[in-house]
């Protein structure tokens, strides 16, 4: 099976920056493509930036100009910057990606990192 082991969460002040990591596991693995979800207590689980194969990315319009998703295929990681965070970005923050193995697709998420942001 494969694990993504995300890091990087924290508690910042409004304005302040972050920046998440999404690392396959077993490394072994070839991460495709991937994606970032966040969800809030009481709100729905939403997309909040993807990355495709070949490096399209695509932003839902709240995080348009402060949020970079982005990938380094040595190290087999996506990585998330957040930057001019609000308090309304406060959240649990999602890796999801697919993974490959000898051909083999899997489909996993992370485990979640708390992004907290003061006003």
């Amino acid at each position: 099976q494969v694990q993504l082991v995300e890091s990087g969460g924290g508690l910042v002040q409004a304005g302040g920056s972050l920046t998440l990591s999404c690392a396959a596991s077993p490394s072994t693995f070839t991460i495709n493509a991937a994606a970032w979800y966040r969800q809030a207590p009481g709100k729905q689980r939403e997309l909040v930036a993807g990355i495709l194969s070949g490096g399209t990315t695509n932003y839902t319009d709240s995080v348009k100009g402060r949020f970079t998703i982005s990938r380094d295929n040595a190290k087999n990681t996506v990585y998330l910057q957040m930057n001019s965070l609000e308090p309304e970005d406060t959240a649990v923050y999602y890796c999801n990606a697919e993974a490959v193995l000898f051909g083999i697709r899997y489909d996993s998420w992370g485990q979640g990192t708390q992004v907290t942001v003061s006003s």
